[in-house]
């Protein structure tokens, strides 16, 4: 099994038992202790678990590592994904946000004549080889945990780019059509992101509402179309329509 895989069945574990040993994570992913061990130090390095006596618990603030929020509601937001990219159209310039919504929308522009521009490392891992798709990398610190670069530098280069489409994701969308996040160093980026961009289409599976995060990045007014699936909540989506915002369903 490769360490990432591992990791993140590590943190499955944590997050539904609360804590676990070496000794029964070991068995339960076919490793060796040793081999355990080096993960857990790993991934406390990482600051999403702490280790004890004998194992690992899960630390009860920490924002989980990008594969774990990956294997979440994979089918909902595969959904989500492919009815954004069928938005877009040929020679678009395109602005792709950090997370796993908009990773698995990059995976359904394969082969398609457009520019995109991102943060998301696993947007850059994924069509990287694909020449058909012009890739811009936006500069920033790299945040490993979550595949991405944020900060300053991230902000000053997307003052300079102007896209016809952001597809940014969120961690929450509130009855008042609040679209929110969980950490408070991308919100200046997502910000960022809705200055340099003509549209702006949200994606929001049925689990963004209305989810989590602490920070409000907009309201409904800076959002032109809101990709979700069938289960989200409709008193929050004729909120959305009533500050004219387009809903579309996977």
């Amino acid at each position: 099994m490769l360490p990432q895989r591992r990791h993140s069945e590590i943190l499955r574990c944590l997050a539904r038992d609360g804590s676990a040993t070496v000794t029964t994570l070991a068995e339960l992913l076919d490793a060796s202790p040793a081999t355990i061990r080096r993960d857990l130090i790993c991934l406390e390095r990482d600051g999403v678990l702490t280790r004890v006596h004998g194992g690992a618990m899960i630390s009860p603030d920490a924002e989980p590592p990008f594969d774990f929020a990956a294997g979440e509601d994979i089918a909902d937001k595969d959904a989500v994904a492919k009815a954004a990219a069928a938005l877009v159209e040929d020679g678009e310039v395109l602005l792709l946000d950090i997370g796993t919504t908009t990773h698995r929308m990059a995976a359904h522009l394969h082969g398609r004549p457009v520019t995109v521009m991102t943060s998301n490392l696993a947007v850059y891992e994924e069509l990287a080889g694909d020449h058909a798709v012009q890739l811009i990398l936006l500069g920033g610190v790299v945040r490993r945990n979550y595949r991405s670069m944020v900060g300053f530098l991230t902000e000053d280069a997307l003052r300079q780019v102007r896209a016809n489409r952001l597809f940014m994701g969120t961690a929450g969308v509130r009855v008042d059509g609040s679209v929110m996040d969980d950490t408070v160093v991308e919100v200046p980026q997502k910000r960022a992101m809705l200055a340099a961009a003509d549209q702006v289409v949200l994606l929001a599976d049925t689990a963004k509402f209305p989810g989590g995060g602490l920070a409000r990045v907009c309201g409904p007014d800076e959002v032109d179309v809101l990709v979700t699936n069938s289960g989200a909540c409709e008193r929050t989506l004729n909120t959305m329509t009533e500050a004219g915002v387009e809903v579309v369903r996977a």
